[in-house]
């Protein structure tokens, strides 16, 4: 009897559980209403079989428990039950697997008048494309990806010239209006999922999947990578954002199309050097760092890195929490640099200096740094030397105090956690590997170890 009433109670509770629990899915987003109602009928389906073979089983042990000078009779056939179950099985699977056959012939049939964005993904970055005026996306083609040309277009193809290109994993688009997503990978299996919108879609190296939706409720929305694609998988992550049509026309006047980069004039180094007279009194005017005066190396750090950190001080994105004493130091040096073509006269100036290692200040256990750069040199590169492609800096030669200040910042929270700072949220969610300061020194041991020229042991 007790197994009879723990069956029942198993079967009864997991349905009070299922309607009464806090866990369910997030508010819906998107005009895929028809999915939440595939997964309800699959619910009823599954949990009516679960209730009844839980009841059926508990009946049983009642039913047939052992009696003294009972017999149990043997049938090995019963063409009646298999009809029964034949049938009842049947129902239950057409149940499930039709609306979904349905759903499933609305997702493959986009609207006429759906906007076309191109969603990119790689190891482990979103960025996203969007047709210019004439309403048509260039080609594109992986033998013309560099670090220069990210997205691969083709550069003979006019068609391109006025597309919207979004490095940012943050995209967005306008409420109400039906979105073709354009889906490709630019190395391993990817897959495109927003909880909130009900669909998802895997992205395939060599080809071009799609899917839709229309938009229903403004607001911000995590875009999760729900295929797993290798170690910094969980670290994949962007954000899509819903706005009113002239709120979201706002942000797209915004962002800069192919002609626009291609027609961007490269930073100044003489005109560089007279606004780097502010830096030097700290970095040096070789960019070689100064401990004593808490600034990095910063000569032979790329260019695009450089650029994105400047950006991000002068933003408020870096340098504004509390904890953060240097970075606050550092935010009001980036605030004399104008406009962007200060900035980027600052970076072409600081390319330009020469490029010495700095002298290493940790030690550590540099066997156990290698097992656990591993991790890190998905991104930054076996030898360290940092990799625009996967937006990681360059860290062998560079100032090893600082990185261990920094790596302990992300990791504490200091760092990282700006709703901005794309880039450093993923790396908070990195550093979080290191569990101690012993770890971080082991890591710096070890990347102290590679040469600068060609990333092998010194």
């Amino acid at each position: 009897m007790a197994i009879a009433v723990v069956l029942v109670v198993l079967a009864l509770g997991s349905v009070l559980f299922h309607f009464l629990s806090p866990w369910y899915f997030t508010p819906i987003a998107s005009n895929w209403h028809a999915i939440d109602q595939t997964i309800s009928i699959t619910f009823w389906v599954t949990g009516f079989v679960f209730v009844a073979v839980g009841l059926f089983t508990a009946w049983c042990v009642v039913r047939y428990r052992h009696r003294e000078g009972g017999r149990a009779r043997y049938e090995p056939e019963s063409k009646k039950l298999e009809w029964w179950l034949l049938i009842l099985t049947a129902a239950g699977v057409a149940a499930m697997l039709a609306p979904g056959l349905l759903v499933w012939a609305k997702v493959i049939h986009v609207p006429e008048e759906a906007q076309v964005v191109e969603a990119v993904a790689q190891q482990w970055h979103w960025s996203y494309r969007l047709p210019g005026k004439d309403g048509k996306l260039g080609t594109v083609h992986p033998r013309f990806v560099t670090d220069a040309n990210p997205f691969g277009l083709n550069p003979g193809d006019p068609n391109g010239r006025d597309d919207v290109l979004v490095a940012s994993p943050e995209l967005h688009l306008p409420l109400g209006k039906p979105v073709k997503l354009l889906l490709r990978s630019k190395d391993v299996l990817h897959d495109f999922t927003i909880a909130q919108l009900r669909v998802k879609m895997d992205l395939v190296p060599g080809l071009v999947t799609y899917t839709w939706f229309i938009p229903t409720r403004t607001g911000s929305f995590d875009l999760l990578c729900e295929e797993l694609c290798g170690i910094g998988h969980y670290a994949m992550r962007g954000r899509l954002v819903v706005e009113e049509p002239a709120v979201y026309q706002a942000w797209l006047d915004r962002q800069t199309t192919v002609a626009q980069a291609s027609a961007r004039v490269p930073g100044n180094p003489a005109a560089g050097k007279v606004a780097y007279a502010v830096c030097a009194a700290c970095h040096g005017a070789n960019g070689e760092g100064n401990v004593a005066m808490n600034a990095p190396k910063l000569s032979g750090q790329g260019a695009w890195y450089l650029d994105r950190q400047l950006h991000l001080f002068k933003q408020g994105v870096r340098g504004t929490q509390d904890k953060d004493v240097y970075g606050k130091t550092m935010a009001p040096m980036a605030a004399t640099l104008a406009d962007d073509a200060a900035v980027a006269n600052v970076v072409a100036y600081i390319a330009s200096l020469p490029d010495a290692p700095a002298a290493t200040t940790i030690r550590g256990d540099v066997d156990s740094g290698r097992r656990r750069f591993a991790t890190c040199a998905a991104c930054h590169g076996a030898d360290g030397g940092g990799i625009a492609a996967t937006n990681a800096p360059r860290l062998k030669g560079m100032s090893d105090w600082y990185m261990a200040r920094q790596l302990k910042n992300f990791r504490d929270g200091v760092r990282g956690h700006h709703p901005q700072d794309i880039y450093g949220g993923q790396m908070a969610l990195i550093a979080g590997m290191l569990n101690d300061d012993a770890a971080v020194g082991d890591v710096l041991a070890h990347i102290n170890t590679l040469a600068p020229g060609n990333g092998e042991p010194r």
